[in-house]
């Protein structure tokens, strides 16, 4: 028999099939209903709905719900701490199948030696991981990275079965102007480019999508989501640790334009993943807001598939590989089985454990300068014996990746420009990590609630240099230091102790222990992070990875000093 009537025998239910699941209450991505039937499975895929007699197993699921598995449009692993393999583990037992993730950090660590580690680790996982090729190593030049990659470098992964397409093309204003560098990677022959462009004016808008790049997530606002979908962008509504925008944004989601519009995490702690979890918390989250849930699991699916070129992945449907979710109850998002390939890859109780990729010639990443405590000074000589400062500071705002710029007086001892723990203001230190350069930017931040102490971390996004804030010199140093010993991590300091610190050896990035240690050590530390005052409502090592992300508006910090986000250069800190 050919393979082509074979496949037709299989669909009509002509011959034994290797799965049937029976009396099931399938959620039609395709209908928009929720209908009784019965699923045939195959080698891996769906063949069909309706009648199988034959099957090597026949799985009765007494009216449980069957949906797609959920697509995440937009995640980076080392957000996670995670390595690899953890990531995918956590992730399947939340009933996401697919994601896209995008390497940026790794690479802006450790350049195509990281984007290759990242392949290799999920190769052979249960787990569909498409990688979006780092677009922007480094995101811009007002901060220094630990490589470069030019669009040459990229073209070597083109082939690659996982490689999906751009990731984030986070300097927009490149795009507009027409660097050739950009141009170069938007001219790579790929099928999906993904945007990143916070503040980016309407008319530009037009530029940015004729460039090919068809989806974003940093909408904040509901007019922002809107411009988009009108012409023609997919809105991925993001809800991870530090952004929460998906509350905010459903209103602009209608039966109309909902096609248009899918779910992504883009950062996600793993505590957040353990407690809460990922694109499956969106999916609940999305259904207490208000909207119907048979929307809800379009934009987690089917949409997402659509947006970024996945056309045999997010329905349960003749000829879609068969990765699925059984659900006991829909509005809840309960989950009771979880398919990869027609196969059960969590059923509740342990996660599926995964042999871990070598991490050898990875976990040499953090290069700092000597004198750092100097290095740490404000000098006010040119103050003329003023006790105090006009000085420009980064404002934190509460579940948003933007800050604000703040005009503060901060007091002047010993002709040094001081942190003031009675106006919440903590001083903040970005240091070059991968050249020991010795660059060193300093500012001031209000917002996170530190009253004392330190803490330091090698997570910060998008040129990962360790980023360190506190209240004195010292403690930031002993923080910095903790830091460096260890490979990268993080770290926080009370006094001359340090009170916590959770190693991260995997380029400065990410953990090789499994979720549930790191999960608990990550506890650990937000409980003494509020012991020095940082607000319960601020994820406090998530927030400070961003304060160095010279993308987003509207002041920031890198290891070349403080950067005005919406002019794209550095600017004072005196005022």
């Amino acid at each position: 028999m050919s393979s082509f009537k074979q496949r037709m025998d299989e669909s009509r239910g002509l011959v034994k099939i290797d799965l049937v699941l029976k009396n099931a209450r399938l959620v039609n991505v395709f209908s928009g209903e929720i209908h009784e039937t019965d699923i045939g499975v195959h080698q891996g895929m769906f063949v069909g709905l309706g009648t199988y007699n034959e099957a090597e197993r026949v799985l009765n699921l007494n009216g449980n719900y069957v949906v797609p598995g959920l697509i995440d449009g937009h995640v980076h692993i080392e957000s996670s701490l995670l390595c690899p393999e953890e990531f995918c583990s956590l992730l399947l037992s939340h009933g996401v199948t697919t994601a896209v993730v995008d390497p940026h950090e790794i690479a802006n660590v450790l350049g195509v030696k990281g984007i290759h580690y990242i392949l290799n680790s999920v190769e052979d996982l249960p787990f569909n991981t498409f990688v979006a090729l780092p677009s922007c190593v480094p995101a811009t030049d007002l901060e220094t990275s630990g490589a470069r990659l030019s669009a040459e470098d990229l073209r070597e992964f083109l082939a690659h079965r996982r490689v999906i397409g751009l990731g984030e093309v986070m300097d927009y204003p490149g795009v507009l102007q027409a660097k050739p560098d950009l141009v170069n990677k938007l001219e790579l022959p790929m099928n999906f480019r993904d945007g990143h462009a916070p503040g980016i004016s309407p008319q530009d808008l037009n530029a940015y999508y004729r460039a090919g790049i068809h989806t974003d997530h940093e909408c904040s606002t509901i007019e922002e989501v809107r411009e988009r979908l009108r012409r023609g962008f997919y809105v991925m509504l993001r809800e991870g640790s530090a952004a929460k925008n998906l509350l905010d944004l459903l209103p602009a989601v209608t039966p109309e334009n909902s096609g248009q519009c899918l779910l992504v995490t883009d950062d996600r702690h793993p505590r957040d993943l353990i407690q809460e979890g990922s694109i499956d918390h969106l999916v609940r989250q999305a259904i207490q807001g208000g909207v119907n849930p048979i929307r809800v699991i379009q934009m987690a699916t089917i949409n997402a598939a659509r947006a970024i070129g996945l056309p045999h992945l997010g329905a349960v449907a003749p000829g879609y590989q068969a990765d699925f979710v059984i659900l006991k109850d829909l509005n809840r998002f309960e989950i009771k089985e979880v398919f990869w390939h027609g196969k059960s890859q969590y059923c509740g109780g342990d996660r599926p454990q995964f042999s871990k990729f070598s991490t050898a010639g990875l976990t040499d990443s953090v290069h700092l300068g000597n004198g750092l405590l100097n290095t740490l000074s404000v000098p006010a000589k040119s103050l003329n014996g003023a006790n105090s400062a006009r000085v420009r500071i980064i404002g934190v705002q509460e579940h948003s990746l933007t800050t604000s710029e703040l005009i503060r007086e901060l007091p002047v001892k010993d002709e040094q420009i001081c942190a003031d723990p009675g106006q919440g203001i903590a001083k903040i230190a970005v240091l070059e990590r991968h050249h020991g350069t010795g660059n060193v930017g300093i500012g001031f931040v209000e917002g996170l609630g530190l009253t004392k102490g330190a803490i330091a971390s090698t997570v910060a996004h998008d040129s990962p240099n360790l980023v360190v804030v506190g209240m004195s010199d010292e403690e930031m140093n002993l923080a910095i230091q903790t830091c460096a010993d260890m490979g990268g991590g993080l770290c926080l300091v009370d006094g001359n102790q340090v009170v916590g610190k959770l190693p991260l050896p995997i380029a400065g990035l990410m953990s090789g222990q499994d979720a549930d240690t790191v999960t608990q050590t990550l506890n650990e530390l937000h409980e003494q992070a509020n012991s020095l005052g940082i607000n319960d409502s601020i994820d406090p090592f998530m927030t400070l990875a961003f304060l160095s992300l010279p993308v987003i508006p509207v002041i920031k910090l890198t290891d070349l000093g403080l950067v005005n986000v919406e002019q794209f250069r550095l600017t004072s800190l005196l005022v």
